[in-house]
């Protein structure tokens, strides 16, 4: 994708933060295929079923999937930002103050393609 490579320390930032990302999804999809008995609580709470569960793990690992190659990283970054949007809707609709931390995942997930991949920073009203 890149015609340009990163700079050494802001590739290796950008693959920190993917692996952070990747592993938080992954730990999240796996949670969701064991179902814990307190995590159902937490889950039927904001309004999701058991049945639901086994559907959003996978959403969560096609996406992992995607981000972290990179030939469909931009799209798998698009996916992640949509699934954490979803949550923001999903915890501002029944009005729990943790909506930042879907926000922040989403914020970083884009941080980590933008330093993994020089080319996007043409496309983003951040630079000059």
């Amino acid at each position: 994708m890149a015609t340009t490579k990163p700079g050494k320390p802001a590739h290796i930032t950008g693959w920190i933060l993917t692996a952070l990302i990747a592993a938080a999804m992954t730990g999240s999809g796996i949670v969701k295929l064991i179902a814990p008995a307190g995590y159902l609580e937490s889950v039927e709470k904001i309004g999701w079923t058991q049945d639901n569960l086994p559907t959003l793990a996978v959403i969560e690992f096609v996406c992992v999937a995607l981000f972290l190659f990179p030939k469909t990283a931009v799209l798998g970054a698009t996916l992640i930002v949509g699934y954490f949007g979803g949550a923001i809707a999903t915890y501002v609709r029944i009005d729990l103050p943790d909506w930042p931390v879907p926000l922040a995942f989403g914020i970083v997930a884009w941080l980590a393609l933008f330093l993994r991949y020089p080319a996007l920073r043409k496309l983003t009203p951040l630079t000059r």
